[in-house]
């Protein structure tokens, strides 16, 4: 059937057009924006993608995880690398950046203790080990002769820049009987592992 629309009457169309319920969203080929709209989750078909900017704050942004095996050792109170970090590149100059690392160790003597320091792009960032008798502790000590564990190191930092940054760890060793990281010869096998995470701000 023909019909000739001559414009002399007037014609109304459905306000989601015809067809199709008021308020309706109909299928259109090219880009549409949809405000004050809500789409039920069932009908999301394929990747969707939602901009960083309409997340909350405290949103996680991205993560990036890094370990390390290869057995450290040191007998000096000044800082020296685990050989644990890893980079991540901050999408928002606002975001913050947790830290999460946990540092295999074993001590090497009696009286000897393990401290822990973070460095972000080769520079001492956060040290939270306390100074005792001219060496670093405080991250781990032990009396018994070989005390060996897992020791955490847990930051949040605000780089304020879109750019690459490296975050690494290290350590130094209360008591010249010294301490290592990553030891090859303890039932943890030594491995330490680091956790970077970007947080909306």
């Amino acid at each position: 059937m023909t019909v000739i629309i001559d414009g002399t009457a007037g014609v109304t169309f459905p306000a989601g057009g015809v067809g199709n319920t008021a308020s309706a969203v109909v299928g259109l080929t090219d880009t549409q924006t949809l405000t004050n709209k809500s789409i039920v989750a069932s009908q999301l078909t394929g990747t969707q993608t939602i901009p960083r900017g309409t997340l909350p704050t405290g949103s996680v942004l991205q993560v990036v995880t890094a370990t390390y095996a290869t057995q450290v050792s040191s007998t000096s109170a000044t800082y020296v690398t685990t050989g644990l970090t890893a980079s991540i590149t901050p999408s928002a100059s606002s975001s913050k950046i947790a830290v999460f690392a946990m540092v295999s160790y074993q001590t090497l003597g009696n009286n000897t203790g393990l401290g822990l320091a973070l460095y972000k792009n080769g520079s001492v960032l956060w040290n939270p080990s306390v100074a005792y008798s001219g060496g670093p502790y405080g991250a781990a000590y032990g009396s018994a002769s070989a005390l060996a564990g897992f020791s955490p190191l847990n930051y949040i930092d605000s780089p304020a820049t879109t750019s690459s940054t490296t975050y690494a760890i290290y350590f130094a060793s209360y008591n010249s009987t010294g301490v290592k990281v990553q030891p090859s010869d303890t039932t943890n096998n030594g491995q330490s592992s680091i956790i970077l995470m970007e947080i909306a701000a």
